[in-house]
């Protein structure tokens, strides 16, 4: 294949897997951002298909999982910042978030330029043009953001690890603060939740 063709944005992105969450906290098992990725694309498109189901949405799931497999692929360059740092203040927030835009702008440099519009719309947030659907559809993403962390807590709790249970805490306020606007969230706390930290047998 000759170099002109070459493309690194696939070998960059799948460096994911090397990226550990948590850094600042004591776990019981590693975490790495590909895995967590998948995990809220998992929970993003659950939550959009129980909307469309159930409470009468039109959102499109398959894109609410694309969105979250790249939702924190900026992290391959920046690196995992610790919560407790990105929400300080609201001026570090903002820095970071410039810091994210330069860091997928860099990753979609390495994209052919004909794929390049195609994985814009993925990485890169417009929100002067987004409609009420779209606005919707990504905060169902960052719900599912939220419901993994949530459920890496209850994991590390089980295991009896209490290194987690502030973050617990925390988080499980946010998500009941977003369940009261996004009835998907709640449904996915009361009827998915409970599974987590048991045991093959016990969920076999």
């Amino acid at each position: 294949m000759g170099k002109e063709t070459e493309s690194h944005f696939f070998a960059t992105v799948s460096r994911m897997k090397y990226i550990e969450r948590w850094a600042l906290m004591r776990s019981s098992r590693p975490e790495n951002l590909s895995e967590h990725s998948l995990e809220v694309a998992m929970i993003a498109h659950a939550l959009c298909t129980i909307g469309n189901v159930r409470y009468n949405r039109n959102l499109n799931a398959e894109r609410a999982a694309l969105i979250g497999m790249y939702h924190d692929a900026s992290e391959i360059i920046t690196g995992d910042m610790p919560t407790p740092v990105k929400y300080f203040n609201a001026d570090i927030r903002g820095a970071y978030k410039g810091v994210e835009i330069v860091a997928n702008n860099r990753l979609l440099s390495q994209l052919p330029e004909d794929l390049l519009p195609a994985f814009t719309d993925i990485l890169v947030r417009n929100k002067d043009q987004e409609d009420d659907s779209e606005r919707l559809l990504r905060r169902m993403v960052k719900a599912a953001d939220k419901l993994s962390a949530y459920i890496k807590c209850i994991e590390e709790e089980r295991s009896g690890n209490q290194e987690f249970r502030t973050a617990k805490q925390s988080t499980e306020k946010m998500l009941c603060e977003m369940a009261e606007e996004l009835p998907e969230v709640r449904d996915f706390m009361d009827e998915f939740l409970p599974s987590y930290g048991k045991t093959l047998d016990e969920l076999t």
